[in-house]
């Protein structure tokens, strides 16, 4: 999707939630897409901060919360005391977190459509999400263990 298209999305889906589409607001989610991911709200805030100095923690707190709750971000865990963010991505897909640098690496894998069809038929529940982190050694720490 066109960067456009996605600001129009945005800001569509705040205004119709009753959520101004502000500065601030453009300025985060224009970092979490250029992050290309996996950014916490202390580093969001140091970008955002660059670019507007009056621009507060509280008011990235915030605006991640409008953003996760009206779908536009995911919120990921990685085992950490922090949460990490993304922009809603188009497809599923998985992480992979390096137990050594900290790097999270992205990968699709037909795992999770196979749980969504199976599990239902199983257990007679409703799938809505299927979310997989994989732990282990990216290459480069794999190489330098040996």
């Amino acid at each position: 999707m066109k960067e456009s298209r996605k600001i129009t999305t945005s800001r569509r889906k705040l205004n119709n939630a009753g959520k101004r589409y502000t500065r601030q607001r453009a300025l985060i989610m224009a970092i979490i897409r250029q992050g290309q991911g996996h950014l916490d709200a202390d580093e969001i805030f140091r970008r955002a901060h660059e670019r507007e100095p009056r621009l507060s923690l509280s008011t990235v707190y915030r605006t991640l919360q409008i953003l996760k709750d009206l779908d536009l971000v995911d919120e990921l865990h990685f085992g950490e005391g922090h949460h990490h963010y993304e922009v809603k991505p188009a497809r599923e897909h998985h992480h992979l977190v390096c137990l050594g640098c900290g790097r999270v690496i992205e990968f699709s894998y037909p795992l999770s459509r196979y749980l969504k069809k199976e599990v239902p038929e199983m257990k007679g529940c409703d799938i809505t999400e299927v979310e997989i982190r994989i732990t282990g050694y990216c290459e480069r720490c794999r190489r330098a263990r040996q």
